[in-house]
């Protein structure tokens, strides 16, 4: 099997084990559902043995079925909106002629059920609206796509027989105004024809964040404020202008729409974090990977997390009963984890510093476990982790496990496990990443370690978390022969008190 099709195949278990485990957990994570996301929900459930993976973070046109494309039709904006850069909700009013039925006040509700999937499901739209020439009256607005030409078919019309109703099919003048839009089909409308529309952001509380392309950002304001109008709650959008400092993981952003208030209030795992999005880092779409690595945790266990952000592994691992050391350079990130630390309760539970990452792993993370190790036997359940998400660098701190302690192993039980996480854009990411952390550090991990995949950054670019035992012969620095016995004391000679005569 070649590179491609490996590669092909890891990512596709991959994407098929996300959409599994995962789907039902982003909505409570404060990842938007991307209005694209609810069609795939919708529509993937009626095409028997369709699979469609959904990449986060991306911006696409879904391909169209002939059912999508008679929508676009239907419910496309005026043309006079393309090109438009600054948003004018007036200039989206339009009219659209759809078949309706004439039926009694009392007829509405069974027909409504007999009828369901030929009635219009048009969410945000009326399926049953006033007669104007009868009061006793309505009209039931039906799928235009299910009624070609305004000509019911045969089992439509037994149904009205059967209630009886007239199966005479009216033709009905339907406003349609910003409101009853989409937002990708606003978008779609006004970027030039043929461009990736966006509609996917990540949610960060009130926030919407979006990384727009180069040829979308002509139209950032008008997305921006698109974004805000059609998803309730948020009341700010934000775009990325840079890409993100790896020595305090923050990144440039301009506000496109709504309110400049970017402190907020995000809520994952049912544990509530305040945090000001300009200055610390957070991203919500690994909320599962770091509920991944809390499961792994038990009451009792040690946690060094070396760039811990404003607390998200760390404090779920101290409500868990843990014992947590967390560090980050960032003084803002270290501020905003001391915050969260009191917010939920935990600030007796956590140690916290704000170091550079390698002196505290040669700092307080080797004198603790210079204390405990020593004292551990193996009878004693005690585990020590040490996680390292920052995927740009954390690679290139594994060194420092290298002769960290000095002496001997008490157990091999409890050495330190290790997930430290990292960027790949090779062919076998897992392969990239187990050989990248052996050189740093000094040893082969060959059936030591696991990789896992997190998620797909970018086109061929890979996040991946390698989780290992930190080997014995790495971590410990074994006494030379020489230095752990006294030198012997030498035996005095006659020649060495004529030296001192003569010396003296």
């Amino acid at each position: 099997m070649n590179n491609f099709s490996s590669r092909t195949l890891w990512r596709f278990g991959y994407s098929a084990r996300l959409l599994r485990n995962n789907h039902l957990r982003t909505a409570a994570s404060n990842t938007s559902f991307p209005a694209v996301w609810m069609l795939l929900t919708q529509y993937s459930g009626r095409i028997p043995g369709c699979f469609v993976v959904v990449k986060k973070n991306s911006f696409f046109t879904m391909p169209e079925t002939v059912e999508e494309k008679a929508n676009l039709e239907l419910y496309s904006p005026r043309p006079e909106v393309r090109g438009m850069t600054l948003l004018n909700r007036e200039a989206f009013k339009r009219t659209v002629v759809v078949p309706v039925l004439k039926v009694k006040k009392e007829t509405v509700n069974p027909l409504l059920k007999s009828l369901k999937h030929t009635v219009l499901q048009r969410p945000g739209l009326k399926r049953v609206v006033e007669d104007p020439e009868d009061e006793e009256s309505r009209l039931v607005i039906l799928d235009p796509h299910k009624i070609p030409e305004f000509s019911l078919g045969e089992s439509e019309q037994e149904v009205l027989k059967r209630l009886n109703v007239r199966p005479e099919v009216s033709k009905y003048n339907l406003e349609l105004t910003y409101e009853n839009f989409k937002s990708e089909e606003i978008l779609r409308a006004v970027l030039p024809e043929g461009q990736d529309v966006t509609s996917g952001f990540s949610r960060v509380g009130h926030i919407a964040h979006l990384n727009l392309r180069d040829h979308q950002l002509p139209y950032r304001y008008l997305i921006g404020q698109v974004i805000i109008d059609k998803n309730p709650g948020i009341t700010c959008a934000v775009n990325k202008t840079s890409i993100i400092d790896s020595t305090y993981r923050n990144f440039q952003m301009e506000v496109l729409a709504g309110e400049s208030n970017l402190v907020t209030k995000v809520k994952e795992n049912n544990i509530a974090y305040e945090l000001d999005f300009s200055k610390v880092y957070w991203n919500p779409r690994l909320s599962t990977e770091r509920g991944r690595i809390i499961e792994l945790l038990k009451p009792g266990d040690v946690l060094f997390d070396v760039f811990a952000g404003i607390g998200p592994f760390a404090i779920p691992a101290a409500k868990k009963r843990c014992r947590v050391f967390a560090n980050d350079l960032n003084p803002e990130s270290y501020s905003w984890l001391l915050h969260n630390c009191k917010l939920n309760k935990v600030d007796n539970k956590i140690k916290a510093f704000n170091m550079d990452g390698r002196d505290f792993l040669l700092g307080p993370v080797r004198e603790e476990l210079s204390k405990e190790l020593p004292l551990l036997n193996e009878e004693q359940k005690t585990s020590f982790h040490v996680v390292m998400n920052l995927p740009a660098l954390a690679i290139e701190f594994l060194d420092v496990f290298r002769h960290l302690l000095v002496g001997e192993p008490c157990s091999t039980a409890g050495l330190p496990t290790v997930h430290c996480y990292g960027f790949s854009k090779h062919d076998d990411p897992a392969k990239d990443i187990q050989e990248r952390a052996e050189a740093s550090l000094g040893t082969s991990l060959d059936g030591r370690c696991s990789t896992y995949l997190v998620r797909n950054v970018a086109p061929n670019k890979e996040m991946l978390c390698i989780s290992f035992q930190i080997p014995a012969d790495v971590l410990y620095k074994r006494p030379c022969p020489d230095e752990a016995k006294p030198a012997p004391k030498r035996l005095c000679t006659s020649k060495d008190f004529s030296e001192e005569k003569l010396l003296s």
